[in-house]
């Protein structure tokens, strides 16, 4: 069954998409939770209209996160932290605790599309990976490193 996608729906495709899926998908999970459309001629002739109205926009953004990816290639990020015993943290570094740095750099990036593997809360001392998605084609991996701050004085 052929629809077009209203929403980015994880694991399938993008907004605008046209997918060839199965009928009781679309019918029962993507079409009554409003992520999905039927693919009509009407409907088709619509998508293509307001895809080649995006297409500026998409370049655009393509080089908005080319800065951006530039600037995250360049950083390197320390988060000092407050430790406990057994180099445990009092409090926790996550997805928005690594926004929130990252705005203090200057670099500035929603919540969501900064993922911690296995959607992780961390909790100790050490060094991590985040993955950050800028564009649709484009995802990055940061490194970043957690350290006590009583060992070292450090700016953030």
């Amino acid at each position: 069954m052929k629809i077009i996608l209203k929403k980015d729906v994880e694991n399938l495709g993008f907004q605008y998409d046209e997918l060839d899926v199965k009928p009781g998908y679309a019918r029962n999970y993507l079409i009554p939770k409003g992520y999905a459309v039927l693919a009509l001629p009407g409907i088709i002739k619509n998508t293509h209209e307001i895809l080649k109205q995006r297409s500026k926009k998409e370049s655009f953004l393509i080089e908005k996160s080319k800065e951006i990816e530039e600037k995250l290639k360049k950083l390197t990020i320390k988060i000092p932290v407050k430790v406990g015993k057994g180099g445990k943290l009092f409090g926790s570094i996550n997805n928005q605790y690594l926004m929130k740095v990252l705005n203090e750099k200057g670099i500035s990036i929603d919540k969501k599309f900064i993922r911690i593997p296995g959607n992780k809360i961390i909790k100790t001392i050490g060094k991590y990976q985040a993955s950050i998605r800028l564009h649709r084609q484009r995802e990055l991996t940061l490194n970043f490193e957690v350290f006590s701050s009583s060992s070292q004085e450090s700016i953030i």
